[in-house]
Formats: structure tokens, sequence, C-alpha cells
């Protein structure tokens, strides 16, 4: 996977500030929760140590952004790249709602079932990423993995405190 020279960093700061403020929104929520209802919580074995999440979410936004990028530069006035970009972007509004649901709401099951609609978002982004920039849709391949750890440690979290 060969990375194209940067042709608009303008471009590429954007789609990375872009990315990230969806989980700039969503840790309004999980800040809120994170160190009091969270702790509550019977959580499952392999739930990782808190400190994980930050980092991990980090580079998950940056690659994103990268993603997004890599088919913005195609041209915007190309229909199928603004197909893939709105596609994005109501991925990347999902990824701050579970953040709502769960933290915000405290409501594991909500979640949940919106992390599964989530997960397939993704997939349909990965999709038309794939038809535009095959590099932009292989940089989603950690997101979508790590999605679907946190909906697996989601379904236990509920499970483990009905």
């Amino acid at each position: 996977m060969k990375l194209p020279k940067i042709q608009s960093p303008v471009k590429l700061i954007a789609a990375v500030l872009i990315a990230s403020a969806a989980g700039l929104i969503g840790s309004i929520f999980t800040s809120s929760s994170v160190s009091t209802w969270y702790t509550t919580l019977t959580k499952p074995w392999f739930n990782p140590p808190g400190w994980v999440f930050g980092p991990v979410w980090t580079v998950l936004y940056v690659l994103m952004g990268i993603s997004a990028y890599l088919v913005w530069i195609k041209g915007f006035d190309n229909k199928e790249v603004k197909i893939a970009l709105g596609v994005f972007g109501v991925q990347l509004v999902l990824n701050a709602v579970w953040s709502f649901l769960f933290f915000g709401l405290q409501s594991p099951f909500y979640a949940l079932i919106e992390i599964g609609v989530l997960w397939i978002a993704i997939t349909a982004t990965m999709f038309v990423f794939y038809r535009i920039n095959k590099t932009a849709m292989y940089l989603l391949i950690p997101y979508i993995v790590w999605v679907s750890f946190a909906a697996v440690l989601n379904y236990s979290i509920w499970i483990l405190n009905i």
C-alpha cells in the first residue's frame, strides 16, 4: 500500500479535523460518565484498561481523516466522491451518537443497537471508498476491527449488567 504525495495539506488537515470532531463530540458524553456511572458497571475480562481508549481512538480518527482526504482529492465535483463522503459523514455522526447513547443516556442496550448500524455504515463507507481509492478503504480496516471489538464489548457489558 503506497501512500500518494500530499496534494493539498489544507484538505488533509481539514479531513483529519473533521473526523476528529466526531471524537471530540463523543468525548463530551464520555467524560461525564466514564469516572462515575461506567465504573459501577460489571465488565468482561477482556475489557481494556481505560488508558487504551484515548490513543486507539486518536489513531483511528487520524486514519479516518486520511482516508476521507484520499477520496476528497479525487474531486468533489465527481458525483461518486460526493456520495462516498456523504456515506462517510453518516458513519461519523453515528460514531458520535454511540457515545451519547452509551455514556450520555447510560444505555448499553440502545448503544448496542446503534453500534450495529454504525458497523453497517462503516462497511458501506469502505465499499464506496474502495471504488474511488483502494488505499482509502484499507485505512479503515483498523476502524472496522476496533468497532467490531467494541460491539462485542458493548454486548458483554449489556449482558453482565441486565
